[in-house]
C-alpha cells in the first residue's frame, strides 16, 4: 500500500530528521518549509514551500494532495528572542492558525490516518516552575497557556470527526546539524569555538552554572515518528522521548575542546547572544578564509544563541531546578532506541565541517565521514 507522509517544518531539527527517516523506511515523503531540507538520504522527496500562516497559500497547496496519509507537523513559530515569547498570546494563537491551515484543507481531500504533533518538557511547565521527577505522560495537564494545548486540543476535536488516529511527542533538549533554527546548540558550539581559535582564546565554558539535563538526538526523533504512524497500537498517546541518559554541558567540555582542536581554558562566563553577533565580520572573514557556506552569523544563529545562554547556565546564581522526564512509556510501548549523547554532539559537529558550514577543526584522532558519498 502507497504511504505518503507530509512533514511540516521539513528544514527544522525535527523536521529534517523526519523526512530522512521516512525516506529510509520506504515512504513517499513531500517536506514543506521555507528552505529545501538538507538530508543525508539520496532518494527523492517533494519539496513544498508554503507559508504556513497563508490560509489561502495552504489552501492551493494542501488541497491538490489526495495522497496524504499521514502528517507529521514539526512547524513552530517563535518570537525574536525566544523565551518571552513562550508565554504570549499572539504566539499562542499564530501556532494554532498554523497547524489548521495545514489539516482543515488536508481533511478535506485526503484519506488521513494519522497525524504526529511535537511538545516538549514546557508541557510540564518546565519555564514555570519545578516539575516532578521524572514528569510523565500520565499526569494531568499543566494549567497554564500554552501552544501545545491549543495544537492538541485541535488536534483531539478534529481526529473523533475526521477518524484519523494522532501520537504526541515530548522531547527533550534535541541535537541535530540545522542552522538557522531557534534551539540547536550544537553550530552556536561549533561557531564559539571557530571563534577562539582565530582569536586566540581558549574554549571556556561560557556559564555561570552548570547542571544536569537530557538531551534527544534528531534522529531517535525521526525514527519514532516512523515508528509511530506504523502502529496504529500506540495511536492516541503521548510520549516522551530522550536519549536515554542525563549529561551536563560542562560536563562535555573537555572532550568538545579535544574533538574540536581548540585549547581548554577555564570556565568564563560569556553571554554568547551579545558575544557571537559582535564578532560577524570576523566570521564573514572565516568564511572567506576557509572556503566555508557564504553563510552570516545571523543566518547560522537564528535565536539558538539564547537558548545556548539558559542552557549553559548563563546568567544563573543557583542551580535551576531538575528537570528530567521518564521515557518508561515509550520503551514498554515497543520503541527502544537509546544514544551516547557526548558521541551525538561530536557527530553533528562533525557533519558541520564536513558540510563547511563551521572550519574544519576536527582532528582529533581518526574520523568516519558522515555524509554520502559524493555529497560536498
Amino acid at each position: 500500500m502507497s504511504r505518503t507522509v507530509l512533514v511540516t517544518g521539513a528544514s527544522g531539527l525535527v523536521g529534517t530528521a523526519t523526512v530522512d527517516s521516512f525516506l529510509n523506511a520506504g515512504w513517499d515523503v513531500i517536506a514543506v518549509s521555507r528552505r529545501r531540507p538538507e538530508v543525508f538520504s539520496t532518494k527523492g522527496f517533494t519539496h513544498l514551500a508554503v507559508d504556513l500562516q497563508d490560509p489561502q497559500a495552504c489552501r492551493e497547496a494542501f488541497s491538490s494532495l489526495p495522497q496524504v496519509t499521514h502528517v507529521v507537523y514539526a512547524a513552530v513559530y517563535e518570537k525574536p528572542t525566544l523565551i518571552s515569547g513562550w508565554q504570549d498570546p499572539e504566539q499562542m494563537s499564530t501556532n494554532l492558525t498554523m497547524i489548521k491551515n495545514v489539516i482543515e484543507p488536508l481533511s478535506q481531500v485526503a484519506h488521513l490516518q494519522h497525524v504526529t504533533l511535537l511538545q516538549g518538557t514546557k508541557a510540564y511547565g518546565v519555564h514555570l516552575h519545578p516539575i516532578r521527577t521524572p514528569a510523565r505522560e500520565r499526569e494531568p495537564r499543566d494549567d497554564h497557556p500554552n501552544s501545545y494545548w491549543f495544537q492538541e486540543d485541535y488536534l483531539r476535536e478534529k481526529a473523533a470527526k475526521s477518524g484519523f488516529g494522532w501520537t504526541i511527542f515530548r522531547p527533550t533538549i534535541v541535537l541535530g546539524p540545522n542552522v538557522g533554527v531557534a534551539m540547536n546548540t550544537i553550530p552556536v558550539i561549533g561557531i564559539y569555538a571557530a571563534l577562539c581559535r582565530e582569536e586566540g582564546t581558549p574554549f571556556c565554558y561560557p556559564g555561570h552554572i552548570s547542571y544536569p539535563r537530557e538531551a534527544v538526538d534528531a534522529r531517535l526523533i525521526g525514527n519514532a515518528t516512523v515508528w509511530a504512524a506504523s502502529d496504529a497500537n500506540v495511536w492516541g498517546e503521548h510520549y516522551n522521548l530522550t536519549n536515554g541518559e542525563v549529561f551536563s554541558w560542562r560536563d562535555l567540555w573537555p572532550g568538545l575542546a579535544e574533538f574540536l582542536n581548540v585549547e581548554l581554558g577555564p570556565d568564563t562566563p560569556l553571554c554568547l547572544a551579545e558575544y557571537l553577533p559582535s564578532r560577524a565580520s570576523m566570521w564573514a572573514n572565516l568564511v572567506k578564509k576557509h572556503g566555508l557556506r557564504p553563510m552570516s552569523m545571523d543566518q547560522l544563529l537564528g535565536q539558538s544563541h539564547y537558548s545556548a545562554d539558559a542552557r549553559f547556565g548563563y546568567g544563573l546564581t543557583s542551580a535551576p531546578p531538575p528537570a528530567f522526564v521518564s521515557t518508561v512509556k515509550v520503551k514498554q510501548a515497543g520503541f527502544t532506541q537509546v544514544l551516547d549523547t557526548e558521541e551525538c554532539v561530536k557527530h553533528w559537529l562533525q557533519v558541520l565541517a564536513e558540510r563547511k558550514i563551521i572550519p574544519p577543526p576536527v582532528l582529533g584522532g581518526e574520523r568516519t565521514s558522515h555524509l554520502p558519498a559524493g555529497t560536498a
